[in-house]
C-alpha cells in the first residue's frame, strides 16, 4: 500500500478479491447443492425465495442467474440509504426486472445476491459458512473467507477510505469514532459492505496461494490432493460455453468464457479456456489445454479508486501462455477450440428446437406457429365450435397451407365466416376493402377495413368463438394489431372467446424502443399506449391490450413452440410472406419503426419503388449532403448512400427525388427509432421550410417528442426523454410475456 504509509506486498498478502466471489464461493456452492440434489439448474428462483413472483420474475431460473441472464439490473440503486443483509433481501424481493428472463446478458450483482440467498435457504447455512465447510476447509484454503478476523489485518491489502458507516471487521459491527478509515479487511464493494460483508457477488478475501489451489482443483476436474470438491461432470457443466448474446458471447456457470469481460485471457490462451475478474483488480484465467492458470492479484482501487489494470492483466496472461512450447499443448489447444465451436453450434441448434421435438442436430425445423400447434394438438382447443376466422394471406401453416383451408377441413370444427383486415384477405389492396366471398370455401368475407373496422353484432351472433391468425411486423402503427383490439372489444360485448394463433415478432422479442403513444391521440394506427417498437408477439399484445385496456375478453392464446425472444424471423426457418404490399423483406421490417414514422409527412419512403422503406427522398433533398451528415453522426449499425429515384406510386409519383438509401451494417446494434429521429432531426436542420414537421405527429403520436424535435434538441437527448416511460412500459410488458 502507499497510503497512509508505505507497506510492501508480501507473498501471503490477503486481497479483497471482489467478483471472484461469484465463482469461488457462490457458483461452486450452488453446484455442490446441485450434486446433492438440493438444487436444480432448471429450478426457478421462486422455488427457494417464493416471495419473488409477478411481472415475469417467477420465470427466473438458477441457470439464468449463474449466466447473468436473469433480467436483473447490474446493482441496486445505491442512492438510497439502507444497511443490513435482511434489508438487501427485502430489496431483492421488490426488485423489478429490466428484461425478460433468458433474453439478455447483463452482468448483474443482484443475480448473485439472489444465488447467495438460494444457498442459505437450500442448505440452512449462510453462504460464508457453507463455503467455508464445503470448499475452503476441505481444500485447506486457510486464508480464504468472508469478514477476515482482526488478527489478519496487518496482512490485508487496504483499498479506499470510507466515512461515516458501520465497520464489519470480523464478526462484530463497530463504529469508527474518527468517522473515516481505510478499508482493510472490510469489503470494498458498497452493496456487500451494506450487507455486512457477506454476499453472493462480493465479499471474499483470499491469497494467491489459496486461489492457486482452487484453480488447480478445477483443472483436476474437481479434486485436489485427494480431496474432491466437485465431480468431473459438474466441472464440465460449469465450463461448457453457453451462448448469451446474438454476437456470440459465451459464459459458463459462473465462469466468463468469451465476452467483453474476457480481456484478462490475453491474446494467446485458446477459446475454451475460462476465468473471471474482480473490480478491485483481481482475476484468474484457466486453460485446460495447457493445464495452466494465471492468478493476478492487484489492488488497483488503492488509494483513490482510479487505477486501471485491464491491459496489464491481459499482457501477463499472454506472457504466461507464450512460455508454453510443448507441441502436444498446441494440439490440445486446437482440439479445445474445435470443441468450443462445435459446442456453440450444438447450443444454437438446441436453443432453436421446439419443445418435445425429436429433431436431430443440424435439423432446421425450428418454430411452430400457433396454427401448427393447433394442428399438432388435433384442434382440441376448438373442437365442437362454430368459428369466425380473422386472417389474411399471412395465415398459413408451415407447409404453406392457408389457415382458412386448414380450419375448414379440420374435424369437429365448423368454420362459419371470415373477416379480413387492411389490404384484404389476400393482402394486395391499398384502399378500402368491401365484403366479398371466398372463392374456395364459399364462406362470406366480412371486411374490417371498409365502412366499419369492427365486426358487427349480427356477424357474431351465429359464432361460438373467433380465431385470429395474422402476421404482425413488430411496430405500433401496423394496423393489424388495431384490428385485433377492436375484435377483442366486440367479442367481449358478445361474450365470445377469442383464440389468437401466435406468430413471431419478425424483428425479435427483446428490443423496446421509441416514445409511448399519447393516450389522448390514440387512433387506428395507435390502438394503445405502447412504444413504436414494442418487442411483443401478437399473442402477447392481445394479453397486454386485454389487461391494460380492461377489455374483459375471454382471450386464449395458442402459443408457438420453439420460439425464443432472441429469435428474429430469419432464425425461425419459417417462410417469409409479405405481410402487406410494401413490406417485402425482413430488412424493410427492421427499418420500418424508424423510416415508417416519416411516411405521413411530405417525403417518399420508397413506395412505388422496388425497395420501399429502404429509401427516403423528396425533390428538394440533396442526397449527398444528407448522407454525409448522417454518416458523420456515426449512428450504430447503419450507413447512408446518396441516391436519386423516381417513385411510380404514392408520394412524389413520377417526380425525381434526391435522397438516401439506408443500409443496415450491424443489426445487433442498430436501433431503428433512434435512426428515424436522427433523420428527422437532420431534415429539420437542413430543410426547415420544405419538410412538413407537424405531419410527423400522425405516427409519432407523442407531443413531447415532436416539441423537442422542433426546438432543435439533439437526438440523443430526445432518446433519453423516453427512458422513464419505457421503464414503466417494460414493467407492464413483463406481465404478459409468454416466451423466454
Amino acid at each position: 500500500m502507499v497510503e497512509p504509509a508505505p507497506d510492501p506486498m508480501s507473498a501471503d498478502t490477503i486481497f479483497d478479491v471482489a467478483s471472484l466471489t461469484k465463482v469461488v464461493a457462490t457458483a461452486t456452492s450452488i453446484m455442490i447443492l446441485v450434486e446433492r440434489g438440493k438444487v436444480r439448474l432448471s429450478d426457478t428462483l421462486s422455488t427457494y425465495v417464493p416471495e419473488i413472483r409477478g411481472d415475469g420474475r417467477e420465470r427466473i431460473t438458477i441457470e439464468h442467474l449463474l449466466t447473468h441472464r436473469s433480467g436483473y439490473a447490474p446493482d441496486f440503486d445505491l442512492k438510497e440509504r439502507w444497511t443490513g443483509y435482511d434489508e438487501a433481501i427485502k430489496r431483492l424481493i421488490q426488485e423489478p426486472l429490466r428484461h425478460p428472463p433468458g433474453t439478455r446478458f447483463i452482468y448483474s450483482d443482484i443475480g448473485y445476491i439472489a444465488l447467495g440467498e438460494v444457498v442459505r435457504r437450500a442448505s440452512g447455512l449462510p453462504l460464508d459458512e457453507f463455503a467455508r465447510r464445503n470448499i475452503f476447509v476441505p481444500l485447506r484454503m486457510g486464508d480464504t473467507g468472508f469478514r477476515p478476523s482482526p488478527e489478519l489485518r496487518a496482512r490485508i491489502a487496504p483499498t479506499e477510505t470510507r466515512r461515516g458507516q458501520q465497520s464489519y471487521l470480523g464478526d462484530t459491527p463497530t463504529t469508527d469514532p474518527e468517522g473515516e478509515r481505510w478499508l482493510r479487511g472490510e469489503v470494498h464493494d458498497p452493496t456487500s459492505f451494506r450487507m455486512g460483508g457477506v454476499a453472493g457477488h462480493a465479499g471474499l478475501f483470499s491469497t494467491a496461494d489459496d486461489l492457486a489451489i482452487y484453480c488447480q482443483m478445477m483443472l483436476n476436474n474437481g479434486q485436489y490432493k485427494g480431496v474432491r470438491i466437485l465431480s468431473p461432470l459438474t466441472v464440465a457443466q460449469m465450463t461448457r460455453p453457453r451462448l448469451v448474446s446474438e454476437g456470440g458471447s459465451t459464459r459458463g456457470l459462473g465462469w466468463d468464457i468469451n465476452t467483453s469481460f474476457s480481456s484478462n485471457r490475453g491474446d494467446l490462451f485458446p477459446l475454451g479456456s475460462f476465468g473471471h475478474t474482480g473490480f478491485t483488480g483481481t482475476s484468474f484465467w484457466l486453460d485446460p489445454a495447457s493445464q495452466m492458470f494465471v492468478v493476478f492479484l492487484s489492488n488497483r482501487v488503492h488509494p483513490d479508486g482510479k487505477g486501471d489494470v485491464a491491459a496489464l492483466r491481459g499482457k501477463v496472461a499472454s506472457i504466461a501462455a507464450a512460455a508454453v512450447t510443448d507441441k502436444a499443448v498446441v494440439e490440445r489447444a486446437r482440439l479445445q477450440q474445435s470443441t468450443y465451436f462445435q459446442e456453440l453450434t450444438r447450443h444454437a441448434s438446441l436453443s432453436n428446437r421446439p419443445p418435445g421435438s425429436n429433431a436431430v442436430e443440424g435439423d432446421t425445423a425450428t418454430v411452430l406457429n400457433g396454427i401448427d400447434v393447433l394442428e399438432r394438438d388435433g384442434f382440441k382447443q376448438l373442437r365442437g365450435k362454430r368459428i369466425g376466422l380473422i386472417t389474411n394471406h399471412t395465415g398459413t401453416n408451415r407447409a404453406g397451407l392457408k389457415t382458412i383451408d386448414v380450419l375448414h377441413k379440420a374435424p369437429g370444427i365448423q368454420l362459419i365466416a371470415l373477416f379480413s383486415p387492411e389490404h384484404g384477405i389476400r393482402g394486395v389492396a391499398d384502399e378500402k376493402v368491401s365484403d366479398s366471398r371466398d372463392e374456395t370455401t364459399g364462406l362470406p368475407i366480412y371486411s374490417l377495413y371498409g365502412d366499419t373496422r369492427r365486426p358487427k353484432p349480427e356477424q357474431l351472433s351465429q359464432l361460438d368463438a373467433l380465431v385470429f391468425d395474422i402476421q404482425d411486423i413488430g411496430t405500433r402503427y401496423y394496423t393489424y394489431i388495431s384490428t385485433l383490439g377492436f375484435v377483442m372489444e366486440e367479442a367481449a360485448k358478445a361474450a365470445k372467446p377469442v383464440f389468437v394463433l401466435d406468430r413471431p415478432n419478425p424483428i425479435g422479442g427483446i428490443e423496446v424502443e421509441g416514445p409511448i403513444a399519447d393516450e389522448k391521440s390514440l387512433s387506428f394506427t395507435a390502438y394503445h399506449t405502447i412504444p413504436v417498437r414494442h418487442g411483443l408477439t401478437i399473442g402477447e399484445l392481445a394479453q397486454l391490450f386485454n389487461r391494460e385496456r380492461k377489455i374483459g375478453c375471454d382471450l386464449r392464446v395458442i402459443k408457438m413452440a420453439g420460439w425464443r425472444r432472441i429469435h428474429w424471423f430469419d432464425a425461425t426457418n419459417l417462410t417469409w410472406i409479405n405481410p402487406s404490399p410494401n413490406m417485402r423483406s425482413l430488412t424493410e421490417a427492421t427499418l420500418y419503426p424508424g423510416v415508417g414514422l416519416l411516411e405521413t409527412t411530405n417525403l417518399s419512403v420508397g413506395r412505388g419503388t422496388d425497395t420501399p422503406f429502404e429509401l427516403i427522398g423528396a425533390p428538394w433533398i440533396d442526397g449527398q449532403k444528407l448522407a454525409s451528415y448522417l454518416n458523420s453522426r456515426k449512428i450504430p449499425g447503419v450507413r447512408f448512400i446518396p441516391v436519386r429515384f423516381t417513385p411510380n406510386a404514392s408520394v412524389f409519383k413520377a417526380d425525381q427525388c434526391g435522397g438516401i438509401n439506408v443500409v443496415i451494417t450491424d443489426r445487433a446494434v442498430f436501433r431503428p427509432v433512434r435512426m428515424g429521429i436522427e433523420i428527422a432531426s437532420a431534415l429539420r436542420k437542413f430543410y426547415p421550410s420544405d419538410w412538413d414537421v407537424d405531419k410527423y405527429m400522425r405516427l409519432l403520436v407523442n407531443a413531447d417528442t415532436l416539441a423537442r424535435l422542433k426546438s432543435g434538441e439533439a437526438p440523443e437527448q430526445i432518446e433519453r426523454s423516453w427512458t422513464v416511460p419505457l421503464e414503466e412500459f417494460q414493467r407492464a410488458r413483463m406481465a404478459v410475456l409468454l416466451y423466454d
